[in-house]
């Protein structure tokens, strides 16, 4: 499992997922310490492509060794693409959580929803305060 780490350029929910903007689209994750709290991954059950999420609401389940968990999306838009790798091999979240194992691209539906989420400091004091 690699060290605990939160990258500078993204964006980060308090439900533990984290958000990389690109444009007008984003590709979402799940955050260092949400994989951690998880556990081992044994299962990832997406979105289809297509749909339209709302932020702040459930998107989809992780399962882990430990529990099944709905998955909470940061910000507002259509799917745009699913983690192949990640359906295939979901352990690939604990192996590499803001490599390889992203869970979803989308094109968000009003990109100032990324101004509310927390940079890593903010993200770093939230779990400080959990």
């Amino acid at each position: 499992m690699p060290a605990e780490s939160y990258p500078d350029d993204l964006r980060y929910h308090p439900e533990h997922d984290w958000a990389r903007i690109d444009g007008d689209s984003a590709t979402i994750g799940i955050t260092w310490y949400g994989q951690d709290a998880l556990g081992e991954l044994v299962h990832y059950e997406p979105p289809d492509i297509g749909a339209i999420l709302s932020k702040d609401a459930a998107y989809g389940e992780v399962e882990s060794v430990k529990a099944v968990s709905d998955l909470i999306t940061p910000l507002s838009g259509e799917v745009l693409e699913v983690n192949q790798r990640v359906l295939d091999a979901p352990e690939t979240v604990n192996e590499d959580p803001y490599g390889e194992g992203w869970l979803v691209r989308l094109r968000m539906a009003d990109p100032a929803e990324a101004d509310a989420l927390m940079d890593a400091d903010a993200y770093r004091s939230h779990l400080a305060a959990l």
